[in-house]
């Protein structure tokens, strides 16, 4: 870690009659649009659509003297001082190749939320990782408040930072999930504490490799005053804070789902403990709470609350608070979701195993289980996560485009596992799936909906894929 003295950006930025052009419409876009040309910038929008929901955006847009350019995203408009861009935006687009030519910056909407906040603005404890970030913000959140704080989870969550940071209520501290694309575009962001809570391959066709998703990653370690959180289990997340420049004294603060060190969290003997923000570390210990206060109590879900715990602790927040909070918190849907139980056969929703990293982690959670499993693979390879998990496989079904991927690993690495292979996309494939998964199925045994993939060739989204399992194991309990 190096310590250079990090300067904090916080000084509300002038607008007045700057030209701004705003990359993408959208749920950041829009909301971009209109703090910009509220304090004076003259905006124009650009976006590469021009669709039904792009034209209504773009006429609210207008009504407020904003210019928008609907199928146009690629071209600078003429004296453009600064680009805000949606962070969903690739970093290779001609836009933003016309923009470093002329030296125009580029920032995200985190970046023009962090510019905007005041001199007394809330702290930001900040969160990224491949998988857990919106339960590990969720969780944080809870901790803070079960400590009196007042508090949001923002960010990627859903919930714009832009309306945190300018809205009328205010806050103690926020809890902020930051997306690696989000991070890409936010150079100035310096948070009070932040963890990088895991990091395997993803996005990978929008970063353009793995080393430029892991150092985007690491860009929320910039800077950081108080403490940067990393997974001891994952030896990228070290290397991230080690490269990292802080403010001196910030200090670098491991958890582990085993017995901690010094300067760590950890588990023992089935509660959580605390060996870094205690006195005289290296003897004593702070219990913070049971691994039974956790909801569910898989692996991967100690490490987010872990992770949760550190930075709250980094905020100074008692253990008492730590423990109330985890007690308080619930899980959204579609993340290890019990659904039913049916002759002796769990069935469980974790449609938001998107990729395989997420998916390793859901099945490390049980013993025995018929795997759900397909979609979209967004060119993930399968061989590691099923030679790692097929000890645990009574049998799998597999779903979606790219489920012959799928096919193909286990049988490679687990030939003696019998797999059912849908073809067909239709309305009633979920329901075909469940009803052969309950085939396979024996008592003690669990149906889990990890997918591994994207949904998009199927269904909406995650949200629809996992709606769909739970009203099959309901068709089928009726």
């Amino acid at each position: 870690m190096g310590s250079g003295k990090v300067t904090s950006t916080s000084e509300p930025h002038d607008f007045q009659g700057k030209h701004v052009t705003v990359a993408g419409l959208g749920v950041s876009g829009v909301p971009a649009a209109k703090v910009l040309h509220a304090r004076g910038a003259s905006v124009t929008v650009v976006n590469d659509g021009d669709d039904a929901r792009a034209r209504e955006q773009a006429a609210e847009l207008e009504a407020l003297g904003i210019t928008v350019r609907l199928g146009d995203g690629a071209t600078l408009p003429e004296g453009t001082e600064l680009i805000v861009t949606a962070p969903g935006w690739k970093p290779d687009k001609p836009l933003f190749t016309a923009a470093a030519e002329a030296g125009v910056p580029v920032w995200g909407d985190v970046e023009l939320a962090w510019r905007l906040r005041g001199p007394d603005a809330a702290p930001w404890l900040a969160v990224t990782g491949t998988n857990g970030k919106t339960t590990t913000v969720q969780m944080l959140a809870s901790i803070l408040r079960a400590a009196g704080l007042r508090t949001a989870a923002v960010g990627n969550i859903g919930v714009s930072l832009l309306d945190a940071v300018l809205g009328e209520e205010t806050y103690d501290v926020l809890a902020v999930e930051l997306s690696s694309y989000q991070l890409h575009w936010a150079p100035s962001l310096r948070a009070h504490s932040a963890a990088v809570l895991n990091l395997a391959p993803d996005h990978l066709d929008w970063h353009g490799s793995m080393e430029a998703y892991a150092r985007d990653k690491g860009r929320i370690y910039e800077g950081n005053r108080i403490a940067c959180v990393y997974n001891v289990a994952d030896k990228l997340t070290e290397e991230l804070v080690r490269e990292a420049d802080v403010e001196e004294g910030c200090r670098a603060i491991g958890f582990t789902l085993g017995s901690p060190a010094p300067s760590q969290l950890g588990v023992v003997d089935g509660i959580l403990v605390d060996r870094a923000f205690v006195e005289n570390r290296q003897k004593n210990a702070q219990e913070l709470a049971e691994v039974s206060d956790i909801d569910p109590p898989a692996p991967h879900n100690i490490a987010n609350a872990l992770a949760a715990a550190a930075l709250a602790r980094a905020y100074g927040v008692p253990a008492q608070a730590v423990r109330d909070g985890l007690r308080a918190f619930r899980p959204d849907a579609h993340r290890i979701e019990h659904v039913a139980d049916l002759d002796g056969v769990a069935y469980v929703d974790d449609s938001k195993a998107t990729n395989t990293h997420a998916a390793e982690a859901s099945l490390a959670a049980y013993e025995s289980i018929v795997w759900i499993a397909g979609g979209l693979a967004k060119g993930a390879t399968f061989g590691e996560l099923v030679a790692k998990s097929a000890k645990r496989l009574r049998g799998a079904v597999l779903i979606g485009a790219d489920r012959a991927l799928i096919r193909d690993a286990l049988a490679r690495h687990a030939p003696e596992v019998p797999v059912v292979d849908l073809d067909r996309t239709d309305t009633g494939a979920m329901l075909q799936a469940v009803t052969e998964a309950r085939r396979l199925a024996q008592p003690g045994d669990t149906v889990l909906l990890a997918p591994a993939c994207a949904s998009m060739d199927m269904f909406t989204n995650y949200n629809q894929r996992g709606d769909a399992f739970a009203a099959a194991v309901r068709e089928l309990e009726a």
